[in-house]
């Protein structure tokens, strides 16, 4: 990162994030002034230990020093110790903050903008990015402020004992600055290597989690041992060159204090033997420019906290930052609901820009109150149609219309109150059964869930489970067979009550017990509601009221199943594979 993006980043941070806990800062400050005072102190103390204690040997100074050095140092912990705790506290808060914000991004998203980054990059940024801004803030500031406190008190008692000895010394802080400066470009460009390692390596075990069963099935262990191996590697080299860069200040530093050191006990030699300095004034200076190391050393480093700091809000910020391109408007009016006929009219839909569309000009209506199926074989557009009523995505082109109101001129929330979807690639929450289905209805009672179960044919394996609504299911409904999972899915539709019923193969999962069960339950639950059926099962096209057929994004015919099977041989072929299917 170049300088002027770093202080972008972190004039932002403090402006958005850091500002709202001055008064924080200032206890800190405050204490940072006493951890300062008390170093200081320890430091001076030496001059009247070494002048009372040991050349006049004085018996009184010999139990009054030490009690005053005890509770210097005691002052200086204790000080330390709550300055710690707030800077603690606010760093958490503050990452809480960036967690939560972009959190709520995603929530508001569109899919294709979600799906455009692997979760485990997002994954990444969520604890390795917002941890590194949660350090800069805790670690940083006060390293900061403490440290600037001490060295300028520190740095005061030195040119107290001696000035010219002072003004010596002070000859390294230039070139400390100058490492520091060097050292912070370094760290950028290897903490940006290693996000990206992170984030890949994330993204390799996640699919690695997902994908168990295929992976044993193809006996793909070694392969993907020999992907994770490679991502590992590439992450240890990332990190070790990070520890690397951040060490590389230790020996330059002990470099610069060793020829500063040397050439202080000679010139020290000189003035004490021309009587400008005494020996209590000596250890006293000694003291204080040995305790002023730790400070530069800590204000040498934290230019690399800071770019570090910097190049992770950078990645944190493009998150908070995306555009929401479908959010609700609160000045919309609200979705009326009378006879729920959808409507397509010259709709265009693709999912990345350059590539083919979806769906092309679509132009169909969807009647009321009854079963429409979009029947074709795979990648004909049948899912698009379905993802663009509810608007997880947005056309590039044409209107859609609900009984006659344009869907993106009505309030979103009302537009998704009135749908109830049910996948054939199911989610479920790592819940109890019970909670996954109330997810509908979320103050719904025990009865209504036992009732919408009862209708998707879920009660009866419910009831045979361990603890029966309130059995745990697992990650992706572990516990679960996949005609379980899907009729608690449709359970949570049932429960949901909508006008609008949109099924993406909603019975592909189930045997055929379950099936004649959940296709009566959907029979009756689609009386007098719209319904968008996906399916290639002939009991769901037999039902329909309506068929589309559809081929390469486009319609190319109509009608209900026996008008089809008479107009149209690609009907007939797609029926014909059914039946011998």
């Amino acid at each position: 990162m170049k300088l002027n993006e770093v202080i972008i980043i972190v004039k932002r941070l403090y402006r958005e994030y850091i500002k709202k806990y001055l008064g924080k800062i200032f206890v800190a400050i405050l204490l940072s002034v006493l951890v300062a005072g008390s170093t200081s102190a320890i430091a001076w103390l030496l001059d009247p230990a070494v002048k009372k204690i040991f050349i006049e040997q004085d018996k009184t100074f010999a139990i009054f020093i030490p009690v005053l050095v005890i509770l210097a140092f005691m002052g200086k912990g204790i000080s330390l110790y709550y300055a710690r705790s707030i800077v603690i506290v606010l760093g958490n808060r503050i990452k809480q903050t960036l967690q939560n914000k972009m959190t709520n991004n995603i929530l508001l998203s569109d899919s294709q903008t979600i799906e455009s980054k692997h979760s485990g990059k997002y994954i990444s940024t969520f604890l390795y990015d917002v941890g590194m801004i949660q350090e800069l803030v805790s670690t940083g500031v006060l390293n900061i402020i403490k440290d600037s406190l001490t060295l300028i008190t520190l740095i005061s008692l030195m040119f107290y004992q001696n000035w010219k000895l002072a003004i010596f010394s002070l000859i390294m802080m230039p070139l400390a600055a100058i490492v520091a400066k060097s050292l912070g470009k370094r760290m950028g460009k290897a903490t940006t290597a290693s996000v990206i390692s992170s984030g890949n390596f994330t993204t390799l075990i996640s699919e690695i989690l997902k994908s168990s069963k295929i992976i044993k099935i193809y006996q793909r262990e070694d392969f993907e041992k020999n992907r994770s191996s490679d991502a590992i590697k590439d992450l240890t080299d990332t990190q070790i060159k990070i520890g690397k860069v951040q060490i590389r200040a230790a020996p330059i530093m002990e470099t610069l204090t060793g020829f500063m050191i040397a050439g202080f006990i000679y010139y020290a030699g000189i003035l004490i033997s021309q009587g400008e300095i005494g020996i209590n004034n000596f250890f006293s200076f000694l003291a204080a420019m040995m305790l002023a190391y730790q400070p530069v050393r800590s204000l040498a480093t934290v230019n690399m906290l800071i770019y570090q700091g910097a190049a992770a809000g950078q990645r944190v910020f493009k998150i908070i930052d995306r555009e929401i391109k479908i959010k609700d408007d609160d000045k919309l009016p609200s979705l009326q609901i009378d006879k729920s006929n959808i409507k397509f009219d010259n709709v265009s839909f693709q999912y990345e820009t350059g590539k083919e569309r979806a769906i092309k000009n679509i132009s169909i209506d969807i009647e009321g109150e009854k079963i429409t199926a979009l029947v074709g074989h795979s990648g004909a557009g049948k899912s698009t149609i379905l993802n663009l009523i509810p608007r997880f995505y947005e056309p590039q082109e044409g209107k859609i219309f609900l009984d006659d109101q344009e869907i993106n001129k009505v309030s979103l929330k009302s537009l998704r109150d009135k749908i109830s979807l049910v996948s054939q690639d199911v989610i479920l929450f790592d819940d109890s059964v019970e909670n996954n289905i109330k997810y509908a209805k979320l103050d719904a009672t025990e009865q209504e869930v036992k009732n919408a179960s009862k209708l998707a044919a879920a009660d009866e394996f419910i009831d045979k489970l361990p603890n029966k609504y309130k059995t745990l299911i697992g990650e992706n409904a572990i516990r679960l067979s996949g005609g379980q999972k899907q009729r608690i899915s449709i359970a949570r539709a049932i429960l949901k009550n909508s006008p609008i019923i949109l099924l993406d193969e909603a019975t592909s999962s189930l045997d055929a017990d379950s099936e004649e069960k959940v296709q009566n339950a959907i029979f009756n639950l689609t009386k007098n509601r719209t319904t968008l059926v996906i399916a290639h099962r002939l009991s769901t096209i037999n039902k329909a009221d309506k068929i589309i057929l559809m081929k390469d994004g486009n319609v190319l015919k109509h009608g209900t199943h026996a008008e089809l099977l008479k107009n149209s041989k690609e009907y007939e072929s797609l029926y014909k594979k059914q039946i011998m299917h």
